[in-house]
């Protein structure tokens, strides 16, 4: 059996561990994920170890729909996990990927998944070494699911925990909030809209790589995913037991996202992204790394957004009225599926 004869569909024979297992791979994965570690085929991959510490992280993606404005669910498998090591301090070197197929999803988009999902590698400088794929009955999924498990090296100058945190140290993000989230929302539901927003999806760690080595008075970093700003900086001041105090004003929000949840009645700072993050950093460096990220990587929207404080892990927004609003994590699932 050929593809030709499956009519350019997925069939559950396509997860059997058979023969359309074996030329789905060899036809579709193989030509764009290709390189020597992967190459083998074998039960697992093998490759060096350098002396230092290894970081390891895993994560699935579930997004609805699987192509959005600025992005698609292959590129998202991809730098989700990638920034997830990144904002880790470690430079991340390989990823595997496992795939759960619906029977019936048409393989010219799973090809165009792969694609992608190939050419943000290559933008990021990872390769896939292993995977896997099933193939589940109609209505068992939806379409695709991805889980990516990226591995990657700590950087030896990152020093970075919630025991670093102290009052003083000021708060800093790499560019607007809020769009990813609000993309998705779009691209599911009918409001029509005549503006369009991107997603902000991109890999992050030539950033934080270029940061660690350059400021050693960073010591935490976050990339703001489910939940958005709000609920990262309420599960940090948590952990570290400080309280935040953001400005509201100082926080970078794109004009169309925030004309758009402000008719939705959405608040940007819980909306997802998916290529920001949340360095603090001490007093000492923050207005130099505001330079760097200004004027040597080149990320204008960069901005310093607040300070940390003793206190019980609350956070604070000063409003762009003159009062304080306390910000608590996000409840509910308003917008479910957006990565």
């Amino acid at each position: 059996m050929d593809f030709k004869k499956t009519k350019d569909v997925i069939l559950l024979a396509h997860g059997d561990g058979g023969l359309l297992t074996h030329q789905l791979l060899k036809k579709y994965f193989l030509p764009h994920f290709n390189n020597k570690l992967l190459e083998p085929l074998t039960d697992a991959a093998f490759f060096p170890v350098k002396p230092g510490q290894i970081a390891i992280t895993t994560d699935s993606f579930v997004v609805d729909p699987i192509f959005f404005p600025g992005g698609d669910i292959g590129r998202l498998s991809v730098c989700g996990t990638i920034n997830d090591l990144a904002v880790s301090g470690a430079k991340p070197l390989y990823l595997t990927a496992s795939f759960i197929i619906e029977e019936g999803l048409q393989v010219a988009v799973l090809e165009q998944i792969i694609v992608s999902m190939a050419e943000t590698c290559r933008e990021a400088g990872v390769a896939i070494i292993a995977g896997d794929t099933k193939v589940v009955g109609r209505g068992q999924a939806d379409k695709i699911y991805i889980t990516t498990t990226g591995v990657g090296y700590v950087l030896p100058e990152a020093n970075l925990g919630y025991n670093r945190i102290e009052p003083g140290d000021f708060i800093i993000v790499n560019g607007p909030v809020g769009n990813h989230g609000l993309s998705i929302l779009l691209e599911r539901e009918s409001f029509n809209f005549d503006t369009k927003v991107l997603s902000d999806c991109a890999p992050l760690h030539t950033i934080t790589e270029k940061l660690l080595r350059q400021f050693k008075g960073i010591k935490f970093m976050r990339d703001l995913t489910r939940g958005g700003l709000a609920t990262n900086a309420k599960e940090i001041a948590l952990a570290s037991g400080k309280d935040i105090w953001l400005n509201e004003a100082c926080i970078p929000v794109e004009e169309n996202v925030k004309g758009v949840t402000e008719i939705l009645g959405l608040d940007p700072l819980y909306l997802a992204n998916e290529g920001k993050f949340l360095a603090i950093v001490s007093e000492k460096e923050a207005d130099d790394m505001l330079i760097y990220l200004k004027k040597g990587l080149f990320l204008h929207e960069s901005c310093i957004i607040g300070n940390i404080k003793d206190g019980k892990g609350n956070v604070y927004l000063k409003t762009g009225l003159g009062g304080t609003r306390r910000l608590n994590m996000l409840t509910g699932t308003p917008l479910p599926r957006i990565c």
